[in-house]
């Protein structure tokens, strides 16, 4: 099967775990905490004061047989216009994103520093880069509903590589929302839609990053 034909496979099956996601709302407590142990969702992370009163939280994580800074150059270059999601690529563009994801460290995106401006979506205002600690931690935080629509939005999205005595690194993918009570600002940034569509996504980032990284690591050293 070609690329493409792989590509768009993905992409249907990616598309029936949002609808899954989004008929099983009784399934969110699990969703929210997907990989994580009870640790990793109750202790307080890097980036946690940027939200401190949040409306809601998720906290996934996923275990990869590296260390961080193995793991470091394919979280430094996430963003739209930079290395991507490491997503289903086809629905964000559907939705106008225009992502590519690579599947190779770009040298040319790792020097990320705090202030830098990380974009989500061509037309969306980015986020900025509120914390970078190579190689454990990176906190993104924005208002990305601070348009012109009127809504009350803010949040956080921490990257942290926690390492293992074993040698491993825990991958965690930590986000804050905090939202008004108005009717747009809890569509914009409320559980029902923004946690299920999330939640397929970044479940996908973690393993894709997961096998690009242990991939990586067996062509140098086969």
């Amino acid at each position: 099967m070609t690329r493409v034909g792989v590509s768009f496979i993905e992409a249907l099956w990616g598309s029936f775990e949002i609808v899954i996601a989004l008929a099983t709302p009784f399934l969110r407590p699990r969703r929210l905490r997907w990989g994580a142990t009870d640790e990793e969702v109750e202790n307080s992370h890097p980036g946690d004061e940027l939200i401190r009163d949040p409306t809601w939280t998720a906290t996934h994580a996923i275990s990869i047989q590296a260390t961080p800074e193995q793991v470091w150059p394919w979280i430094a270059q996430i963003g739209q216009g930079r290395g991507g999601f490491y997503s289903y690529q086809k629905l964000e563009n559907l939705a106008g994103c225009e992502i590519e994801n690579t599947s190779r460290i770009l040298e040319e995106h790792q020097d990320i520093r705090a202030g830098d401006p990380i974009k989500m979506h061509v037309d969306v205002p980015p986020m900025t880069v509120a914390i970078v600690e190579s190689p454990t931690t990176l906190v993104l935080h924005g208002n990305p509903a601070d348009a012109d629509n009127g809504a009350v939005l803010s949040t956080s999205w921490a990257f942290l590589l926690l390492e293992q005595p074993d040698g491993t690194t825990r991958l965690l993918s930590r986000t804050r929302y905090h939202h008004g009570s108005d009717f747009r600002s809890k569509l914009m940034g409320g559980p029902l839609l923004i946690e299920p569509v999330s939640f397929v996504m970044e479940r996908k980032m973690l393993e894709v990053v997961r096998a690009l990284v242990e991939s990586s690591m067996h062509a140098d050293h086969p």
